[in-house]
């Protein structure tokens, strides 16, 4: 053990390591010999520091440098996610079930770069490997802490899920609630929120000591956008139109570090209604509703959420649909590590309809339905929090009612894992 001496002497080192990061592995070492002849250190203690020193010099990032004059910060990100799924599909009354999944691959593979310039101005930029796509590419103004604008591809914040991280996921993959209602239009899903290039707003007003007013709006295009094939375009008649985009809440503390969060938001998409995927451009709008909950109190968890959208001619160019769903997900730290979470939701399509594939991911198609169910069952280990973590889980889905009104029922049973990683 150091005596006070040593505890000075190794306070002095990690002061002048800290202001002269680039110090030679000469100097440093000199320095330790002038400490052991003058008694502070002894030859054991010096050997400590430098097994310290060239343990940390193996664990210093890079430095990393802007091209701008007038970058002041940059910084480098990655999220890697590998899965594992086996997923079934049986279909009722249907002897041919669909080939099931079983494979292992790359989930997403992230790379996001941040920088500033000074005055409050940065930007960020992150694609994803795995898929193609980008995920953010914007440019952010910061005037104050609590007031900050977007400009450029980012997702909006309607659909609180959706916006959530996904690297802070607790159920593997987002709820097929989620993926129904923001997921790219295939003319069933409506690809109503997530991703939009516009001009965003987000800024929060402190009410008292524990809790907050939280809001956020924007003026976007109206389709969907993430490949650079949408990312780059114009637009044309199905898409020169101005959609918005808003939400308010409120936010607040709980002892021991919890906290809480509830709000509700809304978007409008001129001319992104109708049914299939050709009818844009033709007079049908589309909406967006939710409403939603998030608390985490010590060990214990919640998030729910319900969403619904108002679809013109979202069955048929004489009728409207309105569907609805929503997902309860109450989640429980066994230990400090280990975490237990289950999830219900439940999905009607109004007529519209929907796949096992749109809700459930990596799931076979069992037709196309009316409604759905799911539940979820699944245990998350933080390694290293959620920069190192590995999760496992269980899901069964069903759905039922085909649109034509015959009888039908098609279930899908499996089991998801994910190893992550993140810096």
């Amino acid at each position: 053990m150091f005596n006070p001496q040593s505890k000075f002497a190794a306070a002095l080192i990690a002061v002048t390591l800290a202001l002269t990061p680039t110090l030679p592995a000469q100097e440093a070492g000199a320095l330790l010999d002038v400490l052991i002849k003058k008694g502070i250190l002894t030859n054991q203690e010096a050997e400590d520091v430098r097994a310290d020193m060239i343990r940390d010099s193996n664990t210093v990032p890079a430095h990393a440098f802007g091209g701008g004059k007038s970058t002041d910060r940059i910084s480098v990100g990655m999220r890697l996610q590998t899965q594992y799924a086996n997923i079934g599909t049986e279909i009722k009354n249907n002897a041919v079930r669909p080939v099931p999944t079983d494979q292992a691959f790359l989930r997403r593979m992230y790379l996001t770069l941040k920088a500033g310039v000074g005055g409050n101005w940065g930007a960020t930029f992150t694609y994803d490997f795995a898929s193609g796509y980008y995920d953010d590419a914007i440019i952010e103004w910061k005037p104050t802490p609590d007031l900050s604008f977007n400009f450029g591809l980012r997702k909006v914040n309607v659909a609180y899920e959706e916006r959530a991280s996904s690297g802070n996921l607790k159920s593997i993959e987002r709820s097929g609630v989620t993926r129904y209602f923001v997921e790219g239009n295939n003319g069933r899903r409506l690809g109503a929120a997530s991703y939009r290039i516009g001009a965003f707003l987000d800024g929060k007003k402190a009410i008292n000591s524990t809790t907050n007013l939280v809001y956020s709006a924007a003026i976007t295009d109206p389709e969907r956008g993430e490949t650079f094939a949408e990312a780059s375009s114009a637009g044309d008649a199905t898409t020169n139109h101005v959609a918005f985009w808003g939400n308010v809440g409120l936010a607040g503390k709980l002892a021991n570090n919890g906290t809480w969060i509830a709000g509700v938001g809304a978007g409008f998409m001129p001319d992104r209604g109708g049914s299939g995927t050709t009818n844009f451009g033709r007079g049908f709008d589309l909406t967006i509703y939710s409403a939603y909950f998030d608390l985490q109190a010590g060990r214990f968890g919640l998030m729910a959420e319900y969403l619904m959208a108002d679809v013109e001619g979202g069955v048929s160019a004489t009728r409207d649909a309105k569907p609805a769903g929503f997902f309860i997900q109450p989640s429980f730290l066994l230990t400090e590590t280990i975490e237990a979470v289950v999830r219900y939701q439940k999905i009607d399509s109004d007529g519209r309809g929907l796949q096992l594939g749109d809700v459930f991911r990596s799931a076979p198609s069992g037709g196309t339905m009316n409604k759905y169910d799911e539940w979820y069952a699944g245990l998350n280990w933080y390694m290293r929090g959620n920069d190192l973590k590995f999760q496992l889980g269980v899901q069964f889905g069903k759905t039922k009612e085909t649109v034509t009104g015959a009888p039908a029922e098609a279930k899908a049973l499996g089991v998801r894992s994910q190893m992550q990683i993140q810096f």
